[in-house]
């Protein structure tokens, strides 16, 4: 394709590399520039920002965050032609692209984009455009070589929606970790489990991502960020004010932050000194020692429920007095699982289900490392009849 128009990409991190390398192998005149200096193979480098947008036709924001893309706008924004479309394919809060589009008016398209740069460079990303028709007319064409347009009715939901398919995203690779470290733990070969899971409804993550979750390639590799992805998940749970379990349990992974998404799901499980005071307070149920629950908990602890309809909060004492130093008479039908575990560094919660004869029990720890080890330091339970 041969064009008089010039589209200047701002921003030539991974992505945006990738849509500026797109565009300039169809035909399109591409000028790009980034804040860190990168360079790109494809494409000509300006070193100004004003100097690359100042004859553009287009300006193709691709940069990491909202204040990244506020900044830009900020500083070019006397520069740009009056009839320059500036079009925005950053993931970033709907609040910031609702600001962008009120500052920048019909001359603003909010596209944020869904697929990795694979897609990018294959013309195959799925973007969501919001838009004035007459700008998203004119933008057409850009936008058509680098995937397909779904219309989206203002900037704000075009933000939004990115972030929701961004967070199923986080929901399956750590739905992926999980499965990978209960296979760990059964002794099944990696190569093996990969294959099954290609067949489930995690077989596309895991065809796309196979070679990351056998250890082959290294960071500067990595498609999609684990960094990039905790930002996103962040945003999302103060856009939506709800706590998110994926942007916490992402967040903490040991994984490099510019390693790839798949990355954090061969993240090992948590180290077992985490462990040792859940199962001694398994055992204390178990064999009705009161010890086991002397070295579980710290002698400062709590435990707390509703007990025969009232609110108990018992000390450490109170709480060990319960017990008879022997198992229950039913103990061979009784069974305890650990739900979940997180660690926060020296800090961690979990969750316990606890079959007692016609009850069970919902216990929930809150746990501190104390003298490179790890204690229970209060405890809250819920029983089911």
């Amino acid at each position: 394709m041969t064009t008089p128009h010039t589209i200047t990409v701002l921003g030539l991190g991974r992505m945006g590399d990738a849509i500026a390398t797109r565009l300039a192998a169809q035909g399109w005149d591409v000028v790009g520039w980034t804040r860190s200096g990168r360079t790109s193979d494809a494409v000509k480098r300006a070193d100004d920002p004003h100097e690359a947008v100042v004859e553009a036709d287009f300006v193709l924001l691709a940069l990491f965050d909202g204040p990244a893309c506020r900044q830009v706008i900020d500083d070019v924004r006397d520069s740009l032609r009056p009839d320059t479309i500036v079009l925005n394919t950053s993931t970033i809060a709907p609040a910031e692209a609702s600001y962008l589009a009120r500052q920048l008016g019909p001359s603003y398209v909010h596209a944020p984009v869904l697929g990795s740069t694979p897609a990018a460079a294959a013309g195959a990303l799925q973007i969501l455009a919001a838009a004035d028709q007459d700008a998203l007319d004119r933008v057409r064409p850009v936008l058509d070589t680098l995937g397909t347009v779904r219309r989206v009715d203002d900037a704000s939901t075009a933000a939004a929606l990115k972030l929701i398919a961004n967070s199923s995203l986080a929901g399956a690779v750590l739905a992926l970790r999980d499965a990978l470290r209960q296979a760990d733990a059964l002794g099944l070969p990696r190569a093996q489990v990969l294959d099954v899971l290609e067949l489930g409804q995690l077989g596309g993550l895991v065809a796309r991502k196979r070679p990351f979750l056998v250890g082959q390639p290294t960071a500067d590799t990595a498609e999609f960020t684990i960094g990039a992805l905790i930002k996103d998940m962040t945003l999302l749970a103060a856009a939506s004010n709800t706590p998110l379990r994926s942007a916490a349990d992402l967040a903490d992974t040991t994984a490099d932050p510019e390693a790839d998404i798949a990355a954090a799901a061969t993240v090992p499980a948590v180290e077992d000194t985490v462990l040792e005071p859940l199962r001694a307070y398994i055992r204390g149920h178990a064999t009705g020692d009161p010890a086991h629950f002397r070295d579980a908990f710290l002698p400062t602890a709590h435990i707390e429920g509703i007990r025969e309809g009232a609110f108990v909060s018992w000390r450490l004492d109170a709480y060990c007095a319960l017990f008879q130093d022997r198992p229950a008479l039913d103990e061979p039908t009784r069974s305890r699982r650990i739900d979940a575990i997180d660690v926060h560094g020296t800090v961690a919660t979990a969750t316990m289900t606890l079959s007692h004869g016609a009850d069970t029990f919902t216990d929930v720890f809150l746990l501190v490392r104390v003298d490179d080890g790890w204690r229970i330091a209060n405890k809250a339970y819920h029983r089911h009849s």
